[in-house]
C-alpha cells in the first residue's frame, strides 16, 4: 500500500507549483482580512460593494472565500477602495 502524501498546507496540496501555492495563500489571507474589515464596519453586502467599487455578487464571492475568483490585483484594488494599505513582507523559507 502506498503511503499518503502529506503537505504543509491545503494550498500546497492543490497547487501545481510552490509559486501557485504562495499566490493562493496570499490571496486567501487578503480576502480574510477584507472580510473582517467589512464585518467590523457592520456593512451589508450591498453597502460593502458600494464602498469597494464592485457588485454585491462579487462581495458575496469574497465573503464566501472563493479564492479562485479573485486575482491579487483585484484584492489590492478592493483594499485600496476601502482606504486600507496593503503591506507585503518577505521572509526566508
Amino acid at each position: 500500500m502506498k503511503k499518503p502524501e502529506s503537505y504543509e498546507s491545503i494550498w500546497d496540496a492543490i497547487a501545481d507549483t510552490p509559486g501557485q501555492a504562495t499566490n493562493l495563500r496570499v490571496r486567501a489571507e487578503l480576502m480574510r482580512q477584507i472580510a473582517a474589515f467589512v464585518k467590523n464596519q457592520g456593512w451589508t453586502q450591498a453597502e460593502a460593494a458600494q464602498h469597494c467599487g464592485v457588485t454585491q455578487p462579487r462581495i458575496n464571492d469574497l465573503l464566501r472565500g472563493r479564492v479562485s475568483r479573485f486575482s491579487l490585483d483585484a484584492l489590492v484594488n478592493i483594499s485600496s477602495a476601502l482606504g486600507c494599505r496593503v503591506r507585503i513582507d518577505l521572509e526566508a523559507a
